[in-house]
Order: C-alpha cells, then structure tokens, then sequence
C-alpha cells in the first residue's frame, strides 16, 4: 500500500479562498488517498523529514543541484484533504513515523480523522466549544494568524527568491497560454431593472413569469424524473466512479431544465458538507462549430488551460487511463447529442467509453430528443456504452401544462388570465407535440393582446355622461378562450407560416422529405442526395396525386435487346433541377441551410426553422397533407 502526498499545485485551484499561503518549495502535505502500484512503477527512493531536520541537514536552506538527495527531500508538517482542501494541525513528521509498516493505517486514520469535516460535527462544534475538540483542521481565522508567523519565521531560510526566478524566464508557450485568458467568452453587465418599472401592472407581471427563459423556483410535474436522474448522479459521485446516463424525450419537455435543478441540488449538498465535491461541465450540440472542440472544453473544466482539441484529446486519454485518488469526479452534460455526432463517430465513442474506465471518475449525462438514438445512428460499440441506465421525459398532458402554466401565474394580481383560457390552450399544444415552451409562449401572446385591448381603450365615461344601461363588454381586460384563440391564429398566420404555405411544390416535398429523414435518423443533417430519395418514394407512394407526374420524369436508357436490337426503357427519376433550385430559394430564405451554400447532391443540408412550423403549415395543405402531415 502506498502513502498519498500531494503539494500545493495538486490541490484544486477552484478553490483558492481555502488553500494555504505559507508552503514551501519542497513542501508535500500527506494525504488520506491511498493507492496499490506494482513493483514496476517504483523509480527510487524519498526522503520525507521535518522543517527543522532539513534546516539542520541543509543550512542553506536549498539542496545542492548536484546531490543525489536533489529533487527527492521533501518537507512534511502537515497532512490534507485535497478535495475539501482541509487542513489538518502542524506535527512533526519524526514523531508521527518511524518506519514501522504497522503505522501506515493509523497515518491514514489521523488524517482522515482530522481532515473529515461534516454537518454534523460543525453542529457539535459550535454547542460543546473550542475545549472540546481536539485535532481537528484549521478555522480561517487562524490561518489568518498563523501565516504572517511563518512567513517571519522561516523567511531567511527557507529563500523563496530562488523559485520565483523562473517565472521572469517562462517560455514562450506559456506566456501564449497566459494572453489567451483574456479571450474567453466575457458576460456582458448585468442590467437592473426597476421592480416598479417591470412589474407595474399585473400584465406586465404574468408576461415576465410566462418567459421561457424565466427560471421557476420549482419544476411541476416532473418529481419522478427528478428523483431518478438525482439518484443516479448522487450514487456516482459518492462511490467515485464513471456512469453513463441517456436522457431522451421530445423537444419542451424538461429534460435539460430538470438536470440543471439536480445540479443546482446537489451543489447545494456540498456547501453543508452533505457530499464531495465534483465538477460540472455542459456541453451543447448547438453551440460548438466543430463536435471536437468537446474535448477542449472539458480539458478546461478540468484543468483550466485552453488547447486545442487534438492535444486536448490526448491530455484526456492520459488522464482518464492513469490512476489517481485525488481526482474530483466530473459531470458532462452533453445537449443537443445529435449535434455531436460525427462520420466516425470518435467523439461519441470517446465520451461513452472513458466512463468506464476504472479511475476516470466521469459521469455523462447524454440529452437527445429521440429514444433510439443509438441503436439507429451509434455502431454496436459504441450503444452498449451507454449502458442500461436510460431515463424517458414523456410528452406532457394537458393537465400538466395546465399545472406549469397556473403555477407561474400564481401571485398574479387581478386574476387576469382566466382558468378555461389556459386548459384550452394546453389542450391544443397537448394534442400537438406537448411542449411546454409553445404553450408558455401562445398564453404570453395571449396576455400581450389582452393588455394592449386595455390600453386601445378610451378612458371610461362619468356617470353623468355614460346611461346607467351600459355595460362593459364580458371578459375585458381578461385573458380569455377567444383571446387565445387569436394568438394561436397569429402563430399559424404568420408571415413564415404565409411563406411556406405559398411554396411550389418542390419545395413543399423537398421540406417533407427533410423531415421524414430526420425524423427517422434522429440526426439534423442529412445528405440532399438522399433527401432526394426519399421524396421519389414518398410520390411513389401517395398514389391518389398527380404528384408523380411533377416531380420525376422520364430518362430513357439505352439497352440491348434480344437480337442485338437497340431498345429506350424510361425510368423514372427525380427533377433535380428543380429540386435544386428549390433548396437553394429555401436556403436564401432561412428554412433550410446548404453545404457550401449550393445544391450539391452529396451535400449536406439541415432545417433551420422549427419543426412544428413546417408541420403547421403543411398539415391542411391538400397537396402535401397525404405525406405525414
């Protein structure tokens, strides 16, 4: 068995509020990690004494460069938890080890003992009193009392002069990696707003609660999948080992919401000491120009350097595959998993398979949006990865949108959205796709056209100048069943739902093609070739249209005949110019985008509009209707 040390670089530098000012050059701290190596990987013999020992040995305070001992003394006072960054109280390490193999296990119990800091014990603390306990770690404030003591005191002798030199000598490399800091990515000021100015009418409230991207204090209807991703990530993290978990489900219905709120949780746990420490990283398929540049990303998570993505891959290989017990398990989010995929799927095949190597300590939470996913675009190796911990997000019900859309109008004054607007607009998103986004955002249009009646509308007559007959119409100033029915007609009457309907035919089968394709692969590109394909089987197959008639025309081929006889056969194939030059027209227009910016057959081609626009469009059009719609 081997003892752990680690010294003042290997203790995480997130954590810098925490770690000690006072070390020295050739200070280890001793550890609680233990690790088994063989024979093979001892490389020498270390020296490990007390300050005053190697101040006695070394009156200068340094080891001459020449020395066989050079590079192999270290100075031990101290032992550390480096993933609390706990410290325990200064000992002498002639008075805690005298070679006895027999004391490795209690080495290991003080230290553990001293460095364990949990809730509990804080409680105990602070009721029994400073006499009560005794070896325990260091408060900050005596740290604070403690550091200029030691700096004073071992100042002359220890030089620090002699390691700071080099700094003023760094090479050219590091001086790049130190100027490329200042270009990560920088938020932009925060704004205040007034809460007067935002929240001065009850319209202006509701609208800011229906936002999209207004985080709710809780997520509805969602406590099963919450509990089972949280117990998933909990289990890994406790036992320090890699996991795979596949999160599926249509687009809206929580999944990327409810594993930032785990995170959140359990980020929660480890400020009150409840559980360790672990980092998380999330990466988005729609964010990153290049699937590779995933790696470069969680190098930096992990290490805080910026590389490039080919160095970055083999720094992670390196990592994942070499033993180490002060390693901090680290989370990947991976959204938008379809993004990432790649021609030879390297990039899925990395993620998936350094989970389960044995020290890597990496926990992937893999989000798509379709359920088969691997089976029908990932290789046999790379799905039986993931493993058997899958988790489906089912598409919500009317009840439960209803449930999301009252509860972000819960403290609303005026009860200005009324209870059977908002069934009814969770029964029309409902028995469409589910999605939770699309009916925040019809019942917010629904409260923008409601406030903008109210304030279209003269101010009231006085009671002299108005009959006592009048009546204010029923429902106004309230977002009602016909209200919302007007803003459902705005999002299908829009000008890109107008632009689609109006699209020739081609272009109509090209986006009906496009879906189908997608739909059926799970990923969103596709090849225009294949695309073309699919929409000669989609004509050949709606047979109650003249649709074959437009689309594919005949190309006769010649052939040889019996008899040496020279024969036409047409066959029938896609139009593809005219295909063509639809995507093209598609492409200038913002519905799709075009490899190169050009229709090339073997191109590759995505939608970039939503899907539900498409299916909205085309869904009572009696040209396409047959095709999926």
């Amino acid at each position: 068995m081997r003892l752990g040390f680690a010294n003042e670089k290997e203790i995480r530098p997130q954590l810098k509020e925490k770690k000690r000012s006072d070390f020295l050059s050739n200070e280890l701290y001793l550890t609680p990690d233990t690790d088994i190596n063989p024979l093979e990987s001892i490389n020498g013999t270390a020296y490990i004494m007390s300050e005053k020992v190697f101040n006695k040995k070394y009156p200068i305070g340094k080891i001459p460069k020449k020395a066989r001992e050079n590079g192999k003394t270290f100075i031990c006072r101290r032992g550390c938890d480096t993933r609390a960054v706990k410290y325990t109280e200064e000992f002498i390490w002639e008075d805690i080890a005298h070679g006895n193999e027999d004391e490795v296990t209690e080495l290991l119990t003080r230290i553990e003992s001293e460095t364990k800091s949990t809730k509990k014990r804080k409680n105990q603390r602070r009721t029994k009193g400073d006499d009560d306990f005794k070896g325990g770690f260091v408060d900050d404030d005596e740290l604070e009392t403690h550091t200029p003591r030691k700096k004073q005191k071992f100042s002359n002798v220890s030089t620090p002069k002699k390691p700071r030199t080099p700094s003023k000598l760094l090479t050219p490399s590091h001086k790049r990696v130190v100027i490329k800091k200042p270009l990560e990515f920088t938020p932009l000021g925060t704004r205040m707003l007034d809460p007067e100015h935002v929240e001065s009418s009850p319209f202006q409230t509701a609208r800011s609660r229906l936002h999209v991207s207004s985080v709710p204090t809780s997520l509805p209807c969602r406590e099963d999948e919450f509990a089972s991703v949280y117990s998933h990530l909990e289990a890994a993290i406790v036992e320090g080992t890699g996991a795979c978990i596949y999160i599926s489900g249509t687009p809206g219905t929580g999944k990327t919401a409810t594993v930032r709120e785990v995170v959140a949780q359990l980020n929660a746990s480890v400020m009150a000491d409840e559980l360790d420490d672990f980092i998380f990283v999330e990466i988005n398929g729609m964010k990153v120009t290049d699937p590779h540049q995933s790696y470069s990303l969680l190098w930096e998570a992990l290490k805080g350097d910026r590389v490039s993505p080919t160095h970055a891959l083999d720094l992670l290989e390196r990592e994942f595959n070499h033993p180490s017990p002060r390693r901090v398990p680290c989370v990947v989010l991976m959204d938008e998993l379809d993004q990432l995929v790649t021609k030879n799927q390297s990039v899925m095949y990395n993620f998936f398979n350094w989970p389960g190597l044995r020290h890597s300590r990496l926990i992937v939470l893999a989000v798509a949006n379709t359920m088969d996913l691997p089976e029908r675009t990932l290789s046999n190796k790379i799905s039986s990865r993931l493993g058997l911990t899958r988790i489906t997000f089912p598409g919500y019900t009317h009840e439960q949108l209803m449930k999301i859309i009252q509860s972000r109008l819960e403290g609303v004054p005026g009860d200005i959205v009324e209870s059977d607007a908002v069934q009814f607009a969770s029964r029309k998103v409902a028995a469409v796709s589910g999605d939770a986004r699309r009916a925040l955002d019809i019942c917010r249009r629904a409260v923008e056209l409601a406030e903008s009646d109210v304030l279209s509308q003269p101010a009231p007559n006085t009671p002299s100048k108005s009959g006592r007959n009048e009546k204010v119409s029923r429902g106004f100033g309230k977002v009602t069943i016909a209200t919302v029915k007007r803003a459902i007609n705005e999002a299908t009457t829009s000008p890109l739902q107008q632009y689609l309907r109006g699209l020739p035919l081609a272009a109509k089968v090209l986006l009906a093609a496009l879906l189908v394709k997608t739909r059926r692969t799970g990923i969103a590109e596709s090849i225009l070739g294949e695309v073309m394909d699919e929409a000669k089987r989609m004509a050949k197959m709606d047979a109650g249209s003249q649709m074959v008639e437009f689309l594919l025309r005949d190309n006769h081929v010649m052939s040889k005949g019996i008899g040496m006889q020279v024969s036409k056969q047409p066959q029938k194939t896609p139009r593809l110019l005219a295909m063509g030059s639809s995507a093209v027209d598609l492409m200038e227009a913002g519905i799709i985008g075009l490899e190169a910016r050009r229709a090339d057959r073997t191109g590759k081609i995505r939608l970039s509009i939503g899907e539900e626009d498409v299916k909205q469009a085309f869904k009572d059009d009696p040209e396409v209707k047959n095709l999926g719609f």
